[in-house]
């Protein structure tokens, strides 16, 4: 039987899924963790990457595997000295401090000329931005850059000797465009006017493209497999969920994100939705919030419970928690751009209890994530397919139904499925078969865990308007 390989490369942790080729069965799973971080400075050494690697790989007990593929969180800036050294500590996608670089960078070119030129309008998430920080903060890492890498790309770079990556990674750094499929070098001048940028970026590899054999210690952990160029997470949840266009998944991990799949690239001037591309040659267009799962963990702890009795609490209050309303920006805010918010919790009394405050975290981390759909809908991107639930957050009754409730539709819940590795299992076998990301991935769809209905009764549009007054009184 030939095997696969994904890898997950993600904030917290790497997860690791070996795949029957063929068949998609999974034959083996391994993970390990990664330092924890938090905003505003959100960082990791890469080196805690590649020893979490190993130590997945030495638990796994697979075997030699015939395809490898990694998914990485996006946005990461990895910098390199000429020497292929790594200069400082990466820089992760909920970093807030470059908010400052991206709030001039959308200042010099506009948000309009931004969208239409790489998707996407600055914020601090974004890699150019952190370049434009390390320039401005650290004058001598800046002097000694000789490569800018994500996350993913130097994993590659550290497995085959390739630094490469694909487009759909690509498309969340600032500086590549989705709609012409090339790197923007005019927009990293607006960093640094001076630099030879087009020297200092890896190569972008098309979607069933194999970069290589695995070289040394990776090679000595899982053998000469073949490497595909790999993506970010969330171009690889995608490929692990089977999405189509106009399904919708909706993801409740480290950070919140609403995506979908399309035939054509999206521009959002407002910057709340980001135009990238997917890793099948089609697009990806996604919102993202920084608060997801960590605001249920933070009010858990609050009131001295673990997650089933957060949940447990949530679903013994009613919709709206009778009038109490937490708006969860508590690490700053992403969508919308408020890097230096604070979570507010409004409409408290004194007839309030416990269950009110779960229930309002719980709806609260919800509203963020269905402000995302509506502005995907308002881009005019068709969503009218499944609605698809994964993610820690997945596992939630509470999260499921209240999901299902402020939307009025169905919601497919994948309690316990690693969509990132499975993705990234996936571009492993197309590559290893010559075939189209898409057919493979469309044929190891998995089947949800559970399918949630809407609550009958339920005035929707009130909530959201409650909600919505919060929001837009401040944060």
């Amino acid at each position: 039987m030939a095997l696969v390989l994904g890898v997950d490369s993600s904030t917290q942790a790497t997860k690791l899924e070996a795949r029957d080729a063929e068949t998609g069965r999974l034959a083996a799973s391994a993970r390990a963790p990664h330092p924890p971080t938090s905003p505003p400075r959100s960082e990791q050494d890469p080196a805690a990457w590649w020893d979490a690697l190993a130590a997945a790989g030495g638990a796994l007990g697979a075997g030699p595997v015939d395809a490898l593929a990694i998914a990485g969180q996006q946005h990461g800036m990895v910098v390199l000295d000429s020497a292929g050294e790594v200069l400082r500590p990466a820089k992760l996608w909920n970093d807030t401090e470059s908010a400052p670089d991206a709030a001039a960078l959308v200042d010099r070119l506009g948000a309009e000329a931004w969208s239409e030129a790489v998707g996407l309008v600055p914020v601090a998430s974004y890699t150019v931005t952190k370049l434009a920080w390390l320039r401005r903060c650290e004058p001598e890492a800046w002097a000694r850059l000789a490569q800018v890498l994500l996350p993913h790309d130097w994993l590659n770079l550290r497995c085959t000797g390739e630094a490469a990556t694909d487009r759909g990674d690509a498309s969340g750094t600032g500086y590549w465009s989705p709609k012409a499929g090339e790197y923007r070098t005019d927009l990293l001048a607006l960093v640094d006017a001076d630099r030879d940028w087009a020297g200092s970026l890896p190569d972008v590899w098309g979607p069933g493209e194999p970069v290589g054999r695995l070289a040394g210690e990776a090679r000595e952990r899982f053998g000469p497999a073949l490497v595909g160029p790999g993506t970010g997470d969330n171009m690889a949840a995608a490929l692990g969920l089977g999405l189509a266009p106009g399904d919708v998944a909706v993801s409740v991990g480290t950070s919140g994100t609403v995506f979908t799949v399309s035939d054509t690239p999206a521009a959002d001037p407002e910057g709340l939705v980001a135009g990238f591309a997917d890793a099948t040659g089609r697009y990806l267009p996604l919102v993202c919030t920084l608060n997801a799962a960590r605001v249920l963990d933070t009010v858990a702890a609050l009131l001295g419970v673990d997650h089933e009795g957060l949940d447990e609490l949530a679903r013994a209050a009613p919709p709206g928690a009778r009038g109490l309303t937490l708006l969860p920006y508590l690490d700053g805010e992403r969508t919308p751009n408020r890097p230096d918010a604070t979570g507010t919790l409004a409409g408290l009394r004194t007839s309030h209890g416990r269950a009110d405050l779960a229930r309002a975290a719980v709806e609260g981390v919800v509203h963020g994530l269905l402000d995302g759909l509506d502005a995907l809908l308002a881009q005019g991107l068709t969503a009218g397919g499944r609605v698809v639930l994964v993610g820690g957050g997945a596992r939630s009754r509470a999260v499921r139904q209240v999901l299902a409730d402020l939307s009025g539709r169905p919601v497919e819940a994948h309690t316990d499925a690693e969509t990132v590795a499975r993705g990234a299992a996936v571009q492993a076998a197309a590559v290893l078969a010559g075939a189209d990301p898409a057919a493979v991935a469309a044929a190891w769809r998995p089947t949800a865990d559970a399918v949630v209905e809407p609550a009958t009764g339920l005035d929707r549009e009130a909530l959201r308007m409650t909600y919505h007054a919060v929001r837009d009184a401040g944060g």
